[in-house]
């Protein structure tokens, strides 16, 4: 296909008519999609049916222990789903403190509580001039909605194949006490599905930051959705907290995970994984907020699951149905955009997105085009904090909710909105 950056004028002016007259066509569909959001399908959801029976009588609610699960206690977790998601994190059960149904909630807390109480000591938040967080770009939106909250200010730092230009990280902690925290998603990252080198990983072990309080946010939300069965075609990464143990910084490293997209996305549960000193002060805090989060959902899981075998058997089911839809977009992209030059995307191993970056200063115009047309896709500048993307370049898409049909009939609308936007910017400059 033609490079549109390399038509003249009059191409541009016919393949703008051709393209507007396909556009009008889908456009006059009434059509009523929605890809905005990371949510598992519904066919997703009913692999998990076993757990709404797992657990049927009184007598199935005791723990290994013997505790009565119905009943108020143990508020950092039973032991069983401890090492239940000790494996998944790959950590120990000793490491894990067990929580809600949502890893966000337990980071809003974290940040919350060092606001308020500070971390290990150290002065809160609250008390301080200025508080940052570094956010890798593009990047996770709810992240950086919990720190926008809260008044912090965020500093981009670009995100590549590897992960976080390190370079800038190691500079900027260690000259700025100020910065108190990094948001990571370490695996299969959102939007743009990398995964952190070993070298990255090691990099973060071995930070050196001006503020004692300084800790790394590693949220490990993809870190066993992979889109392929194959062992080589699966991303690894190292453990962070086993590197940070290493490298002489056990504290500086808050661990979460969840099963919120690996049983039920309303209804799973979730896990903090941290040194002993940052645990007893996370215990200290929950001593006050809560008598115990739901520990027969907790045990259900066990009961449902088993052990990390039985999870990734589980999630396999669920690649089975994702996958097929990450490789749709990848089809569609590259038959209707490939080798025009307005745009790019990525090809991750896993996860739940797709990064698409648009010709600079168009996305925001694709996305109301696409919106126009009834597409409802995430907001450009999602991915940037305060939803400022300096390019106005960068689109997250989210495959795997609606069905085949419907995303195949999406990927039509928004391809069109792409040409339309790009060939308008690229006659702004003939």
């Amino acid at each position: 296909m033609k490079d549109y950056r390399e038509m003249s004028r009059e191409e541009l002016l016919a393949l703008q008519k051709e393209t507007q007259e396909k556009y009008e066509e889908a456009k006059a569909k009434g059509l009523k999609l929605d890809i905005s959001r990371g949510k598992p399908s519904a066919e997703q959801l009913d692999l998990a049916e076993g757990m709404l029976t797992v657990i049927a009588k009184n007598e199935d609610c005791y723990s290994d222990a013997g505790e009565d699960c119905r009943n108020y206690g143990n508020p950092t977790g039973l032991h069983e789903a401890k090492e239940l998601m000790a494996e998944i994190m790959g950590v120990t059960a000793e490491d894990v403190i067990v929580c809600g149904n949502a890893s966000l909630t337990i980071m809003f807390n974290t940040v919350s509580r060092s606001f308020t109480h500070g971390v290990m000591g150290c002065t809160p938040w609250s008390k301080l001039d200025k508080v940052k967080f570094l956010c890798p770009v593009p990047g996770y939106d709810r992240h950086f909605g919990v720190t926008e909250y809260f008044g912090v200010e965020m500093v981009n730092v670009p995100m590549t194949p590897e992960g976080p230009d390190m370079d800038l990280v190691e500079k900027l902690v260690a000259e700025d006490e100020s910065i108190k925290g990094i948001w990571c998603v370490p695996k299969y990252s959102n939007p743009q599905g990398y995964s952190y080198s070993d070298e990255t990983v090691r990099r973060f072990a071995a930070l050196k930051p001006a503020a004692k309080d300084f800790r790394i946010y590693w949220d490990n939300a993809y870190g066993i959705h992979h889109l392929y069965e194959e062992e080589d075609r699966q991303d690894k990464i190292l453990n962070l907290l086993d590197e940070c143990k290493k490298a002489g910084n056990p504290d500086m490293v808050y661990m979460f995970a969840s099963t919120s997209k690996v049983s039920y996305a309303g209804a799973g549960i979730s896990a903090v994984a941290s040194s002993p000193a940052n645990l007893a002060e996370i215990k200290t805090y929950m001593g006050y907020q809560t008598i115990g989060y739901n520990k027969v959902n907790q045990l259900r899981h066990v009961r449902y699951f088993r052990n990390l075998e039985g999870v990734m058997a589980h999630m396999m089911k669920h690649a089975a149905i994702v996958r097929p839809k990450f490789e749709a977009v990848w089809r569609v992209l590259e038959r209707e955009l490939g080798g025009t030059g307005i745009g790019s995307w990525t090809t991750p191993k896993g996860g739940y997105f797709i990064s698409f970056d648009a010709l600079p200063g168009c996305a925001k115009a694709i996305v109301a085009k696409c919106k126009e047309a009834g597409l409802v896709i995430t907001g450009a500048g999602s991915s940037y904090p305060y939803h400022k993307d300096p390019q106005d370049s960068n689109i997250r898409i989210a495959p795997t909710y609606p069905t085949m049909e419907e995303l195949e009939t999406a990927l039509d609308v928004f391809v069109l909105s792409v040409k339309l936007v790009s060939i308008e910017k690229l006659l702004e400059t003939r």
